[in-house]
């Protein structure tokens, strides 16, 4: 896959932009400021309908404006494929597939296969574990786009489930049975919506490990070997890919922290507190790699995710921001 053209639309510093584009690489250069990184952040946003940089759209509008569109074509296998997104801060986004509406934004996932390294990256291995489930998140909804309903679904109910547990924290409700009762409800919503993401995440993990660790040997040949394994809140059964136990993994774990969870308030449970553990030998990453050995590992896990793509049977475009920035010379080559 390649992307033959891009245009931009009010779209961050950029009021209008037209590039026609090749196969093979492309190598944007320019002063700082420029807006390099805006071309690869609207690239991004095609492939994710999100950005690498915010958390919400409104900063992607340029100032002054009340809406920005990104339209890419995309060539796979020799076909075109042409994908529009209407950004509209404040208001629901619009897209388009081969210019015909769509009735949701999601269905434009898939049509533009991307693997992103930038600066931000750093988080990933110095940051919470957010950063990690959502680089694992992002890339099965890229492998499977339905992968980003299953995100949705499981959302959504954490958002009604916590909001129950709020209501009903306090010893004033311990005797109130229908509140429980709904909680009981809740709680096999969550264990279903929950066993379906998390199964998803085991096996990217473990389709991700060789990987990794090929990616970073190749960096760093005489560094300390890279591993990366996945840290459950609950107990995973043996078989970790069998959804219904991990569901009833999931329920039994709820069962066990009920009491704490009405105290605070929270849910102590679930996908949402499992981590990416990321080790260079036999320490953690986080807090124990030297700079450029945390640069190596982020540029890794990015590296990893465009090779198992690759495998898959999809070449993904490979979009790499600043990426020789923190690396030294040898590491620059290997990279090269």
């Amino acid at each position: 896959m390649y992307v033959r053209h891009l245009t931009l639309h009010d779209f961050r510093s950029w009021s209008h932009v037209d590039l026609e584009l090749t196969p093979g690489r492309t190598v944007f250069v320019g002063s700082n400021g420029f807006g390099k990184t805006n071309l690869v952040e609207a690239l991004w946003y095609c492939a994710t309908l999100g950005s690498h940089r915010v958390g919400t759209d409104a900063p992607l509008v340029r100032a002054g404006t009340e809406r920005a569109v990104i339209s890419t074509i995309v060539v796979n296998e020799g076909r075109e494929l042409a994908v529009d997104i209407e950004i509209a801060a404040g208001r629901a986004n619009k897209a388009r597939l081969n210019r015909s509406p769509v009735r949701s934004t999601r269905e434009v996932l898939g049509a533009v296969r991307a693997v992103l390294f930038a600066p931000e990256d750093l988080a990933l291995v110095r940051g919470d574990p957010s950063e990690r489930r959502r680089y694992l998140d992002e890339l099965a909804t890229v492998r499977r786009p339905a992968g980003a309903g299953i995100r949705a679904d499981y959302d959504k109910v954490l958002r009604q489930r916590t909001a129950l547990l709020k209501s009903a924290a306090g010893s004033r409700f311990r005797g109130d049975s229908g509140a429980l009762d709904t909680l009981d409800a809740w709680d096999g919503h969550l264990a279903a919506h929950g066993a379906r993401l998390m199964a998803a995440r085991l096996e990217l993990v473990d389709l991700l490990a060789p990987e990794v660790e090929k990616a970073y040997q190749l960096l760093a040949p005489a560094s300390r070997p890279a591993t990366i394994g996945h840290r459950a809140s609950i107990d995973v059964p043996e078989d970790r890919h069998d959804i219904q136990a991990l569901e009833a993994a999931l329920l039994a774990a709820l069962a066990r922290r009920r009491d704490a969870e009405l105290e605070r308030g929270m849910c102590l449970v679930g996908p949402r507190r499992d981590d990416l553990e990321l080790r260079l030998g036999d320490q953690p990453a986080k807090g124990f790699a030297s700079h450029g050995e945390s640069w190596s590992m982020a540029l890794s896990l990015r590296l990893a995710a465009y090779e198992l793509l690759r495998a898959e049977g999809s070449e993904p475009v490979l979009i790499l921001d600043d990426v020789f920035a923190e690396l030294d010379a040898t590491r620059r080559r290997a990279l090269a």
